[in-house]
């Protein structure tokens, strides 16, 4: 184990830990947990610890725990949703973990609702899956999890937890000037502490990328508003590959309110019974897909823009009202006190709602222990592209593979630790703030991410064309110019580190997006509206100095 300095949460973090994380979500603190019986463990986290997109989940965990479903039947439905682009060895192992994943999460403290009996799971159903088999704590099961696990790691006398703490970069060997056989390593993280307002150095043996999505790079998002894609951007930078960012998937269902607009209207709503109509009353689904509102979620977030741009409508309704109402209450308590307090009752009227940006099913390219192509760094959840998702993903597979990816890059780096011979640099390696001024105009960078999102709505959306995609590259090239020459001249803020991760993952998404020239899951662009097995039956992988 590494000696740490003197330290405690409240005074910053030591220089050097065995264990380096960043992120709070699932993937991240049950990482965390699982290393902390095995080395020193920091975890960083660049606002509260509870602002990470696991808190938000609604929906559930999908997991094998019922006779009557199979893992064959998972392991179909996942392939079908991805559109002939998973890895079918991956799918299988993180499906098959599935139910041990389930039961670690329980002995955490996570208490997913069970029925009548008080032994059996309360199972809900969701678009794409065959059966039941939605693990759920009412609905605000992510909530459940990152409160059981969130104490425990905060009373863990070998976690360090640290929030308000923004990475700004990896620590490559590169940088400390490394023997060449150790260049392509990962050493640690530059951190902006914002209470001290310096930059900071912590070195790790093993770090782990655990920052979660990149919603925000859209104008309306599901996403809480520290999902800017830094973990995407920063291992783009120290020379990773990342894989399938044109994959990002719309949500069906956000509401559609002026005082929520990123409030999620569970998809397990529909595996409910909810039905969809457009304004005129008429329920259209059935137009689209002979499985209506239970086919995948690309295809229905697709179907509602089909149908507002058909009926020149602002919004969809989703019609529960033919429901038993005390049913509802109880299996959506948290969606009906959010409803109420917007003056909707789901009982008695339908509920507004319409696609929002929601999940990145690309990112990081990693196998399926959590190795990235850097020496020394991981990744796991929305971060990582493991080839689970394909070209969109199976609803509630998400926190699975978050949490199956959390427990095998814990695996993973505790070999690394106990194993590897990795030497700390001798010094360390200090920012260097020399020539930087303070900004002076935080209204620039206001005007830039407002940009960004806005463009990347409007021309990099649910669907595409060459002539907004060619529009949207010329757009992000400019602006990641302006944004450089900021980031050099200025100290480093989160504001401004945020909007450099912003613009990097946007022009990434582009990228990909101009270089798949067919349609397929969460792509669909009008100038190529087939399948292409033939050229694109594969995933879009990029790194630096190479394009797809």
């Amino acid at each position: 184990m590494t000696p740490r300095a003197a330290t405690t949460p409240a005074s910053g973090p030591a220089e050097r830990y065995d264990f380096l994380v960043l992120g709070s979500g699932l993937a991240a603190l049950s990482f965390a947990l699982d290393c902390a019986e095995h080395g020193s463990v920091c975890v960083l986290t660049k606002r509260a610890a509870t602002d990470a997109a696991t808190h938000w989940a609604q929906g559930g965990v999908a997991a094998v725990t019922d006779p009557a479903d199979t893992f064959d039947l998972h392991v179909q439905d996942t392939l079908v949703a991805g559109a002939g682009l998973c890895r079918e060895d991956v799918v299988r192992t993180i499906v098959s973990e599935g139910p041990a994943i389930i039961q670690r999460l329980v002995e955490l403290g996570v208490d997913f609702t069970r029925r009548s009996d008080g032994r059996r799971f309360d199972l809900g159903r969701e678009g794409g899956h065959g059966v039941r088999r939605i693990l759920h704590a009412a609905d605000f099961t992510g909530k459940a999890i990152e409160e059981a696990l969130l104490a425990r790691v905060r009373a863990h006398r070998n976690i360090d937890l640290f929030e308000e703490m923004m990475v700004v970069d990896l620590i490559t060997g590169e940088r400390v000037r490394a023997r060449t056989s150790e260049r392509h390593r990962c050493y640690g993280v530059y951190v902006i502490d914002e209470r001290a307002r310096k930059v900071v150095t912590v070195l790790g043996k093993v770090t782990l990328l655990a920052t979660g999505g990149a919603g925000k790079v859209y104008l309306y998002t599901t996403n809480p508003d520290v999902a800017t894609g830094d973990g995407v951007a920063m291992a783009w930078r120290a020379g990773c590959r990342v894989a399938n960012m044109e994959f990002f998937q719309f949500h069906p269902t956000g509401l559609f309110h002026a005082k929520e607009r990123t409030f999620l209207i569970s998809e397990a709503l529909r595996g409910e019974g909810g039905v969809l109509r457009n304004l005129a009353g008429e329920a259209f689904m059935e137009r689209y897909h002979p499985l209506k509102e239970l086919a995948p979620r690309d295809i229905v977030a697709r179907s509602i823009d089909a149908e507002l741009k058909r009926t020149g409508d602002d919004h969809a309704w989703l019609d529960m009202t033919h429901l038993d109402g005390a049913f509802l209450q109880e299996r959506f308590p948290n969606i009906d006190q959010r409803l109420r307090a917007l003056a909707i009752d789901l009982r008695h009227e339908p509920i507004p709602v319409v696609p929002v940006a929601h999940f990145l099913c690309g990112g990081v390219v990693v196998d399926v222990d959590g190795r990235t192509s850097l020496d020394g760094l991981l990744a796991a959840g929305e971060v990582a592209c493991t080839g689970l998702h394909g070209a969109n993903r199976l609803a509630s597979n998400s926190l699975l593979e978050a949490a199956v990816g959390g427990r095998r890059a814990a695996l993973t780096a505790i070999r690394h630790v106990r194993e590897d011979a990795t030497r700390f640099p001798r010094t360390l390696p200090q920012w260097n703030a020399r020539f930087t001024v303070e900004p002076d105009e935080s209204v620039v960078i206001s005007q830039s991410w407002d940009e960004i999102r806005r463009f990347m709505w409007n021309y990099v959306g649910i669907v595409r064309s060459n002539n907004r995609l060619l529009r949207a590259r010329k757009r992000i090239l400019a602006l990641r110019e302006e944004i450089r020459a900021d980031y050099w001249k200025f100290r480093p803020s989160q504001d401004l580190i945020e909007l450099r991760n912003l613009a990097q993952v946007a022009e990434l998404i582009i990228e990909s997006a101009l270089a798949r020239q067919e349609s397929r899951g969460l792509h669909f662009t009008i100038d190529y509206p087939d399948v292409d097995d033939q050229r694109f039956g594969r995933d879009t992988v990029l790194w630096k100095g190479r394009g797809a």
